[in-house]
């Protein structure tokens, strides 16, 4: 409760600029142990799990998932069960002050494990990017702690609150006297960015000829042409790359 105090409160901004792209590469690696966002917190999270490598999840259960109370199974290219959520939704905080951020204050922000949970996916996209006055668990026993992380996430990131999201905390915290702020944990509030690709200084500039330049029109049919091609796994961003290579969507196709 004395969190929630801390957080300023304003009204909702506009909606207008934001897409998923403004918080950068989608799970992108920023700890840099080797291993993308998303596997990371599918191993945090999940039970049971068979691994591709000491990286690479291709299946596990949440047990329970914490929006639900159930057990969940995920599975590699099966039916998408699982979803690794942003408590606190990147469209909310763009307009809550996120617009206004740097580009590496919003990539920390949509890779930061405080803010991440592996949770059932219908329930996850039935949040959609609700704040806690739109939007709790159905899973009643688990919306302490859920709005307690909610409220960790927005002052570690300075992230505003309307007023009505304020009163649904309050509401919520009233009845949570147990119930501990969670940490800030160790990722820092800005990540390093990606670094681009060179560009040649003039027109007449090659690049080296142990390093070809990657045609842009390479395209897959499917994954047997991946492999044939020797360009498995294919990652978001490589030439040929394209979602209906990459059935779970974390931005590693072809990996199975």
């Amino acid at each position: 409760m004395a969190a929630v105090a801390m957080l300023a409160v304003k009204g909702r901004a506009p909606k207008t600029g934001y897409s998923r792209e403004q918080f950068g590469q989608t799970w992108f690696d920023t700890d840099r142990n080797g291993c993308d966002t998303r596997n990371d917190m599918l191993r945090r999270d999940l039970v049971d799990r068979d691994m591709k490598n000491w990286c690479k999840v291709l299946a596990g259960t949440r047990s329970p998932d914490p929006f639900t109370g159930a057990d969940v199974r995920f599975v590699v290219g099966g039916g998408s069960e699982i979803d690794v959520d942003h408590v606190v939704a990147l469209s909310d905080a763009w307009q809550k002050g996120a617009a206004k951020w740097s580009a590496g204050k919003r990539l920390a922000f949509a890779n930061d494990p405080l803010n991440l949970l592996a949770v059932d996916a219908g329930t996850n996209r039935s949040k959609g990017d609700g704040d806690v006055a739109t939007w709790l668990p159905p899973n009643k026993p688990y919306r302490c702690t859920y709005v307690a992380r909610v409220v960790a996430v927005k002052v570690k990131y300075e992230v505003w609150v309307t007023a009505a999201e304020r009163e649904a905390m309050v509401r919520v915290l009233s009845n949570c006297a147990t119930t501990a702020l969670p940490g800030p944990g160790p990722a820092p509030t800005t990540a390093a960015l990606p670094k681009s690709v060179p560009k040649a200084t003039t027109e007449s500039a090659a690049p080296p000829a142990l390093e070809p330049k990657a045609p842009s029109n390479v395209y897959y049919k499917n994954c047997d042409a991946v492999r044939a091609a020797g360009a498995d796994p294919i990652r978001i961003g490589q030439p040929g790359y394209a979602p209906h290579l990459d059935g779970d969507s974390d931005g590693m196709g072809c990996e199975g």
